[in-house]
């Protein structure tokens, strides 16, 4: 029995001291390498084409200024987090992404890059980031103090949207779960109908939070060219 209802996101599985809870983050690589010399089925008809659209897509985002192979980051970005959201909602599936640890570990260090990026090349264009247009000459000090700011809170605001939605459905999903012993049979079939309902809408905020989470990473890359 849970010690409390967040006890379902704890590290739970190890060997030797070392949490194996991690690998769950890897389990989508092993689909990967089938897509190189199984006959094309439906499904990887279907990736092949969300890459494509991902591509074009972002492809407008960025620009044509953009670095050759950028683009194939940020694809593989939303792969890595749109596979770690849907093996969240397999049961006795470890949740990466509902985790600080992980999302910090995606945004952290792309930010980083792109400022390290922006200010040691483009300099001059970083710091008239700092200062819209048609900024009175007044508001100036405070605009730079409100855009540094909010440049800086960017890998933490991606990191916390990303686990603060994917917290919620899993423990709705738990608490339901938890309730089905004690109900009699034409509850639990309201029950099983309410769990599959959300397991949809789970599994359509997955793939929403990946595309937001690449988006938004993608936005941020602009404008440091």
């Amino acid at each position: 029995m849970m010690v409390n209802l967040f006890s379902s996101f704890d590290l739970s599985t190890s060997i030797l001291s070392l949490s194996l809870n991690w690998m769950s983050t890897l389990l989508g690589m092993l689909i990967i390498p089938l897509m190189f010399w199984l006959i094309p089925n439906r499904i990887q008809l279907l990736w092949n084409k969300i890459s494509i659209t991902l591509y074009n897509e972002f492809k407008v985002l960025i620009g044509p200024s953009s670095s050759k192979g950028t683009i194939l980051i940020f694809i593989s970005l939303f792969s890595l987090i749109m596979f770690s959201n849907f093996l969240g909602l397999f049961p006795y599936i470890f949740t990466s992404t509902s985790h600080m640890t992980m999302t910090l570990s995606l945004a952290l260090p792309l930010w980083l890059s792109f400022m390290l990026f922006g200010w040691i090349n483009h300099t001059t264009h970083m710091l008239a980031h700092l200062v819209p247009e048609g900024t009175p000459p007044v508001l100036t000090p405070f605009m730079v103090c409100i855009e540094t700011i909010s440049n800086m809170i960017r890998p933490g605001t991606l990191a916390v949207r990303l686990a603060a939605n994917m917290i919620p459905g899993h423990l709705l999903l738990t608490l339901l779960g938890n309730n089905g012993p004690s109900l009699s049979m034409s509850m639990l079939q309201l029950l099983l109908l309410a769990q599959i309902l959300l397991l949809i809408l789970e599994t359509a905020v997955s793939f929403i939070q990946a595309y937001v989470f690449t988006v938004l990473t993608t936005l941020y890359s602009t404008e440091v060219y």
